[in-house]
């Protein structure tokens, strides 16, 4: 990064304290020896899923940073409501501030405006969605790309003591809440095709891996069975297999008996 040239001090501890400032990383001197430097906390970025993703985003990059002579070579999917208002809903969030909204849903013919009460914000198959206490006194969730305005107000809220972000989204598939569809054990096969992608990219944090033989492979998994999940696995089509819950198979089957009556006249 400095063409082979040696740094002067003052502009490596500049990199250094920004590195610290932006990432949380501390880079450390190890003065006997040679002066080495190292991170001296490794396992704050093992176990931030947050800092590793910035690290992942900050690396990729620059590397195409370096590289956008290939642009036409380099493909990536859109993410279409990042830059729009990530940046007010993330000052709300450091303040604690209400933010007026202007909201469009899909299945509505207009818009509507009303305040809420940002608890986080939770990136989901390339959209970004902020959940918060709506002016009903309902948590619920909201897709930045169908925010029409949002305004940030100087009126303040008290986050409640019990609310934890990872904790209210750990026995959920994506970003639909489902009160009413309780967490539950659920077994899947994926056949020999399809097991390693699911090795390498689980569905879910909770999935482990409790049988593999030549032919297919059983997770076990721990979460609430909501539509978005159900349509996650309709995706891989026959490589997966509900094995448990029963009642999660007859949902599969109730949506795959659908499906074929759209198809079954060609």
């Amino acid at each position: 990064m400095s063409d082979c040239k040696p740094l002067h001090r003052a502009t490596f501890n500049r990199w250094r304290d920004a590195i610290f400032s932006q990432f949380g990383i501390i880079i450390d001197c190890q003065k006997t020896g040679g002066y080495l430097y190292y991170i001296a906390n490794p396992e704050d970025i093992d176990e931030d899923k947050l800092k590793k993703w910035m690290l992942d985003s900050f690396a990729v990059g620059n590397i195409i940073g370096e590289n956008l002579s290939l642009k036409g070579r380099i493909l990536i999917d859109e993410i279409p409501s990042g830059r729009d208002h990530l940046t007010t809903i993330l000052e709300a969030l450091k303040g604690n501030r209400i933010v007026n909204i202007t909201y469009h849903p899909f299945n509505r013919e207009h818009s509507y405006s009303f305040p809420i009460e940002p608890y986080c914000v939770k990136l989901f198959e390339n959209r970004w969605y902020v959940l918060g206490r709506n002016n009903r006194d309902e948590i619920r969730i909201y897709g930045l790309d169908r925010l029409e305005e949002v305004e940030l107000t100087d009126t303040t809220f008290k986050l409640p003591k019990d609310f934890d972000a990872v904790e209210f989204f750990a026995t959920k598939f994506g970003i639909v809440i489902g009160y009413d569809v309780k967490p539950e054990r659920i077994i899947i096969r994926a056949n020999k095709e399809h097991k390693h992608y699911l090795k390498t990219l689980p569905l879910h944090h909770s999935q482990r891996l409790i049988k593999d033989n030549s032919v297919s492979a059983y997770f076990e998994l721990f979460l609430s069975p909501t539509y978005d999940f159900v349509m996650k696995l309709l995706q891989a089509g026959a490589m997966i297999q509900v094995v448990s819950p029963g009642s999660l198979r007859k949902t599969i089957k109730s949506w795959i008996s659908d499906m074929y009556e759209l198809y079954k006249d060609d």
